[in-house]
């Protein structure tokens, strides 16, 4: 895992001044690596390699970085782990290549891949979560690369003429000529979405390196060049999928599955510390954890969380399915004190704004994790592949089916269902609720509702998804600058061309809103608490697999994620599977009308906004009048706001 950073700076080559930078770079993501620290100067080039370790693989000192290959052309700080690293060391083996190796750490056998094989191939024929720079010192060259579905994090960019790069951005921060200007811009992206959409960031200049891709930088005629390729494409793996779809029958491709799945997790065991699983009870971790325990010769360690507030509380199906697979399971009863006493520290944990509202429960369970292991596997990724969200199924049949009404009747009902408010409707559902299917019984049923009467002023497919993506349909409205700038979701001419509407949100989703929040969300907060996360389901040959099964078999009797359910009722009976799909939330809007209302109108208050100068004063005040008021829900509008303003408190205000 660990985190790493560093500078390249050929006009400034002071060999002390650059290695007391990089250790001030590497103490601010020491969360990330608590195990170990090392620096690494190259002063005629002026580049600087900074790692923070946590150690997984190779305890011992032979582990450490930054490392040099055995040839010492290439020098290495890297997070991530690759999993197939034995299988690697045999080809290199029957290649007829020998290496007398230090020890048994990935990066060891990275960088003989590397060495032996080229760049690219290497990453071709890894298996793995990943980012790293790599100096090579025959080229003159700084590399930078990610992995495929985008699991590790890696900023980059151009400060006052000096290039840095780091797995956070809070390493950035401590170099000297960081500038550090928000870039206003973003602002009404990450308003609309919870998160800053890559490439960008939230500051001018620095951006993230987008899953799959690789730059290159060079300092060349007194500045630098980059040039960034493409190693591996999600659009891609869709479109061959598409062309070459799987050839077997419905019990073929769930044995392909089974099978896929298996490797995908056994692989994920390896580590020289305990390994556990987040389990939560629904589809996705009980997968991953029912795998664990067929492949293990004792109970897996699992682990979840709970609340006293039985709407959000997930906690009995997680220990039904435990129970039912004999793991080893620990689960705590969160408090709404606990929650509520932890939400201060996220703006530390996400050092760009961040405000997907389950940051908080997930940082919650990897604290209980981490007191008993030091890697947990998580179900992430099942959703975008297996077609697991709503805005593929139900949400996307209703819109189909209420677009075809005259707009007169669309008009009536889109008025028809804001007439009421989120908790109104709350209440009616709740009569209603247990006489209607399980598939259709909805936790907030208010919000649907009122996202689902957005989505009728909207007449093509490419305008419902960014509806149904977005948490506001005009978020510029709560801010003084309102430029939009350009992203994936925007640009629908971009978008893979696919025969059903539904896989290319899927693919979407899988470029954008995975990696950019779910991936963002755990490794932080993961990464916070000192843990590995790990996800099989985001192994890419699971990824391609996926991609070539026919979308009948994701979608079946009208419910997601159907062959991976096939899969999971081989170890788990369906009635402990089968309930309505809920999210990893917290009650928010009740909460900040209660106990964080005084923490929320500290951040909200108009001679504080009108100072600072992101925010319409007057159009906060009055959606914050109306949650207080209890007429309508918006917490989700006003925690990206508060999130916002608890960012740049952390970071601006001091």
């Amino acid at each position: 895992m660990c985190g790493f950073c560093g500078f390249y700076d050929p006009a400034e080559c002071n060999g002390l001044a650059a290695d007391a930078i990089g250790v001030a770079m590497g103490a601010a993501i020491a969360q990330r690596g608590p195990d170990g620290a090392g620096t690494w100067c190259d002063e005629v080039a002026g580049l600087t390699l900074v790692h923070r370790r946590l150690a997984i693989l190779d305890l011992s000192e032979a582990g450490m970085q930054p490392m040099s290959s055995f040839g010492q052309r290439y020098k290495i700080v890297y997070n991530g782990e690759i999993y197939n690293h034995t299988a690697l060391r045999g080809d290199l083996a029957q290649g007829g290549h020998s290496f007398n190796w230090i020890g048994h750490s990935d990066t060891e056998t990275l960088l003989a891949c590397i060495e032996t094989w080229g760049l690219e191939e290497a990453l071709q024929r890894v298996t793995g979560m990943f980012a790293f720079a790599l100096w090579d010192a025959d080229q003159l060259a700084l590399y930078l690369a990610r992995d495929r579905m985008g699991e590790k994090p890696l900023y980059y960019g151009i400060q006052n003429n000096v290039f840095m790069f780091g797995s956070d951005l809070n390493a950035l921060r401590r170099h000297p000529s960081f500038a550090g200007r928000i870039d206003r811009s973003v602002l009404p992206l990450f308003l609309r979405h919870s998160y800053v959409p890559a490439p960008h960031s939230i500051y001018e200049g620095i951006f993230k390196l987008e899953p799959g891709r690789l730059l290159r930088v060079r300092f060349e005629d007194g500045g630098f060049t980059q040039k960034e390729t493409t190693y591996w494409s999600l659009s891609e793996v869709a479109a061959r999928g598409a062309e070459a779809p799987f050839g077997g029958n419905v019990d073929e491709a769930r044995d392909a599955l089974d099978a896929t799945l298996t490797r995908g997790v056994e692989s994920q065991l390896i580590s020289d510390v305990p390994v556990g699983a987040f389990l939560s009870g629904g589809v996705d971790s009980s997968t991953v954890v029912a795998l664990m325990q067929k492949v293990s010769t004792k109970p897996v360690r699992s682990f979840s969380i709970g609340f006293k507030d039985e709407a959000y509380d997930e906690s009995r199906f997680a220990a039904s399915v435990a129970a039912y697979l004999g793991t080893d399971h620990l689960e705590l009863i969160v408090s709404p004190q606990q929650a509520l006493d932890v939400i201060p520290a996220m703006p530390g944990i996400y050092s760009e704004p961040f405000a997907d509202s389950s940051q908080v429960p997930t940082f919650l369970v990897s604290q209980l994790a981490r007191e008993h292991v030091t890697v947990a596997l998580s179900g992430d990724g099942a959703d975008e592949l297996f077609a697991g969200y709503s805005r593929y199924l139900s949400a996307w049949q209703v819109w189909q089916k209420v677009t075809r009404l005259p707009p007169p009747l669309r008009r009536a009902l889109r008025q028809l269902l804001l007439a009421r408010s989120p908790a109104e409707w709350d209440r009616l559902y709740a009569w209603l609720g247990p006489l209607l299917p399980a598939r259709l019984r909805e936790r907030v049923p208010g919000d649907k509702a009122h996202k689902l009467a957005r989505t009728l002023a909207t007449d093509d497919a490419p305008n419902y998804f960014q509806q149904v993506t977005s948490l506001h349909d005009a978020p510029e409205k709560f801010l003084l600058h309102r430029e939009f700038l350009p992203t994936l979701l925007s640009q629908p001419k971009t978008w893979p061309e696919l025969e059903r509407f539904e896989e290319v949100m899927m693919v979407i989703d899988g470029i954008t809103y995975l990696p950019d929040d779910i991936l963002v969300k755990v490794d932080r907060a993961t990464m916070a608490c000192g843990l590995e996360g790990r996800a099989p389901f985001l192994d890419h040959r699971v990824v391609e697999l996926a991609w070539s099964l026919p979308y009948a078999h994701k979608l079946g009797s009208g419910q997601g994620k159907w062959l991976l359910r096939e899969v999971l009722y081989r170890y788990v009976p369906r009635e402990l599977i089968e309930r309505p799909k809920s999210g990893f939330g917290i009650p928010i809007g009740e909460w900040l009308r209660g106990a964080l209302r005084p923490w929320a109108e500290e951040l909200l208050s108009l001679d504080r906004l009108e100072t600072e100068g992101y925010f319409d004063t007057s159009a906060i005040q009055e959606v914050w009048q109306e949650h207080l008021s209890g007429d309508r829900n918006h917490q989700h509008i006003l925690w990206n706001i508060l999130m916002f303003q608890a960012w740049l408190e952390e970071y601006h205000g001091k």
